[in-house]
């Protein structure tokens, strides 16, 4: 059996889509940090050692940008690749929640 990998950032998870949604504006890991359990009513964290990670291969793929350093703060900003990442991932989670509705009947009543 041929197995062929997964792409990678074809889908993103929960941490992924948070992380880059919070850098829609400029912020730095701290404060995605603490963004990301504001932005979702505790429902989703991320720890430091996974956001750092992320933050490196994001940069790496030229899905962000560093925008500035100051000591050990390092603030991000996403690229035009990262916007349409994003935007593509929202996507996606929308037609999911449409073939829910769909398939079970359901209202959009949550």
């Amino acid at each position: 059996m041929l197995l062929i990998p997964r792409a990678k950032f074809h889908t993103l998870t929960e941490q992924m889509f948070y992380t880059l949604l919070c850098l829609e504006q400029e912020c730095c890991g701290i404060d995605i940090l603490d963004k990301i359990p504001a932005m979702t009513d505790r429902r989703v964290s991320i720890g430091s050692g996974t956001l750092y990670t992320l933050l490196e291969q994001f940069q790496e793929a030229g899905i962000i940008r560093e925008t500035k350093v100051e000591g050990r703060r390092h603030s991000y900003i996403l690229t035009e690749k990262g916007k349409n990442m994003l935007d593509q991932e929202y996507a996606r989670i929308c037609a999911q929640a449409a073939d829910y509705r769909r398939i079970l009947n359901k209202e959009d009543r949550i």
